[in-house]
């Protein structure tokens, strides 16, 4: 039964629908602070939270929230519009797919969704003459009651892969969606121009806003699956984007700063779409991550999940966008064959014995100074190994896999901490240009070298960096945040790209015939111009000096043959 704080409640609520609608002007934000004033006094403790701006750029009208942690979402309509036809609609086949627990209501019927499906429906009251409201015959009670079912709803835990990956899609494009609207309603000196000028300056000179949307909402995305991943998230209360930096691994420093802003990101008015990212980590709160980690990293013959892992996610997410990319995984047997090959080739070819695990050095020249005196020759690893496109990591993880194998195999496990410390991460390095297989890849390499028992020292990180492999290596000049951020991945990638002596560059680049990476530098290779050092080198599209006179040159055009030529570049 009712308290008499309750039926009060409810009357002040009635009373307030009823003034608004006699003064003849009402629309459905006129009865905003009347739901308000009704859920808050009904449920101590909870917050609803309606911002016009947020509203703008794509959340629902209500955001319920327990402190940090959000609890469910409301869309309002004005009174006695056609719920049924609203349901529908576009706009609600989002919330349904995206938002766990919904609520849709002209503010007299209240129709009650979980996981999109419908779970009940209550009315209040009926609009009658004159602005009155008639009254239900049950009154107040099964609203109440409603009511108190969504807040204390506890959505079903996300057990598998598959389930997760297709959740954070659907949420991902929200957060994109939510990000191109703040985008176009922010002032051209706002935070979200500013982090879009840093990645014009540093990844994708042309990157539109659309595209600085996507990158940034996957980002966000593997960003929190990574935190999350963290086993010391399970001993938190409650895991929410306040967590993120401390839990996010200090191998992977451009995302740890990233998170840190993020984490302290409360004006809704600079930041509208701050409601997905909360909402992704509810996602990732009630996920069953134990389970969905537990073959990541394993090498005993098994498929690894994470393999998979953003293949389904961007199939979910963007289809085109994973064929433009050329975004397909290469199975576990082709990776451990090229891996094997090139380990072979490095001991037969090179004459070291120790292939892929060697530790031997080079003397490398140096040019001369700026007052023209002679510097001495520094020395090097002799094998520096790169993958260009590393994705997830697939190819790297194998290396480290396969030498860790044949040190155990030598009898040397004691000696493996310090061999990863002074030989392997030195050596080894990953490009890749797509935010969230970058994390993923950081989050993989990271989890694997823990199994294998290498701790991290405090300012060790991974040598896989965010960067466009097929951008010419300059010195950079950066004036934005974000761009200072990508500054100190790009400087890292562009001394590999132009200063170390790589001795074997492997991996499987992106296949598209469509090709979105259109640099002017890698098009000059292509064509026969190095622009890194103003001469003229081989073209591809030419034999024996003459053309090759292709009615279709589209495939010479591939990404993949871009990154063939970087190889050969680099060698």
């Amino acid at each position: 039964m009712l308290t008499a704080q309750q039926t009060k409640a409810f009357s002040e609520y009635r009373t307030q629908l009823e003034a608004a609608l006699r003064a003849g002007n009402a629309t459905e934000h006129t009865f905003r602070p009347a739901l308000k004033s009704l859920l808050e006094t009904l449920a101590p403790g909870i917050t609803a939270t309606n911002e016009p701006k947020r509203v703008s750029c794509g959340a629902p009208d209500f955001i319920i929230m327990r402190g940090p942690v959000p609890l469910g979402y409301i869309e309002t309509k004005d009174i006695d519009v056609s719920l049924a036809e609203i349901e529908g609609s576009e706009q609600m086949a989002r919330y349904f797919a995206g938002l766990p627990n919904l609520i849709l209501t002209d503010y007299l019927e209240f129709r009650w969704y979980v996981h999109g499906q419908h779970r009940s429906t209550v009315r209040l009251a009926t609009l009658g003459a004159g602005g009155k409201l008639r009254r239900e015959t049950d009154g107040a009670q099964p609203l109440f009651d409603l009511l108190q079912s969504f807040l204390n709803e506890r959505t079903p835990s996300v057990s598998s892969a598959k389930e997760l990956a297709g959740g954070m899609a659907v949420l991902a494009r929200l957060l994109r969606d939510a990000l191109t609207e703040a985008f176009a309603l922010e002032q051209d000196d706002g935070p979200l121009h500013d982090y879009l000028a840093g990645f014009r300056e540093i990844l994708l000179h042309d990157l539109s806003a659309a595209q600085f949307a996507d990158m940034y909402a996957q980002t966000v995305c593997y960003g929190l699956f990574t935190a999350a991943c963290n086993p010391e998230a399970v001993r938190l209360p409650a895991f929410t984007r306040r967590e993120a930096d401390g839990l996010l691994p200090r191998t992977n420093p451009f995302l740890k700063r990233m998170f840190k802003q993020l984490a302290d990101l409360d004006n809704e008015e600079d930041y509208p779409f701050i409601w997905v990212v909360d909402t992704l980590a509810a996602l990732l709160n009630r996920a069953d991550l134990s389970a969905i980690l537990h073959d990541f990293g394993k090498g005993s013959g098994r498929e690894d999940p994470v393999i998979h892992f953003y293949e389904t996610f961007l199939s979910a997410y963007d289809p085109k966008m994973r064929e433009m990319r050329g975004v397909y995984y290469t199975p576990k047997q082709v990776v451990s064959y090229i891996v094997r090959s090139v380990d072979e080739v490095l001991k037969r070819q090179f004459s070291l014995p120790d292939g892929l695990a060697d530790t031997s050095k080079v003397q490398v020249p140096q040019p001369a100074n700026a007052a023209g005196e002679a510097v001495a020759d520094i020395e090097v690893p002799r094998v520096y190994i790169l993958d260009p496109a590393t994705g997830t990591g697939t190819f790297l993880h194998e290396v480290i896999a396969h030498i860790h194998a044949g040190i155990m195999a030598k009898g040397q496990a004691g000696g493996w901490s310090s061999y990863v410390a002074q030989h392997l991460l030195p050596r080894l390095f990953g490009f890749e240009l797509l935010m969230a297989p970058y994390a993923v890849a950081h989050m993989k390499l990271g989890m694997q070298l823990a199994e294998l028992g290498y701790d991290f020292g405090s300012r060790e990180r991974l040598r896989i960096f965010l960067s466009n492999t097929l951008e010419q290596p300059h010195d950079l000049a950066v004036s934005h945040l974000m761009a200072r951020w990508l500054a100190e991945e790009a400087r890292a990638a562009n001394e590999v790209k132009r200063d170390l002596p790589i001795l074997v560059v492997l991996g499987n680049p992106p296949y598209s015939g469509h090709s979105a990476n259109k640099s002017a530098w890698i098009t000059g290779l292509l064509h026969g111009r190095d622009a890194t050092t103003s001469t003229s080198t081989a073209s591809y599209f030419e034999v024996d000096g003459a053309p090759l006179g292709e009615r279709n040159p589209k495939w010479l055009n591939d990404d993949y043959v871009k990154f063939i030529r970087f190889a050969q570049w680099r060698i």
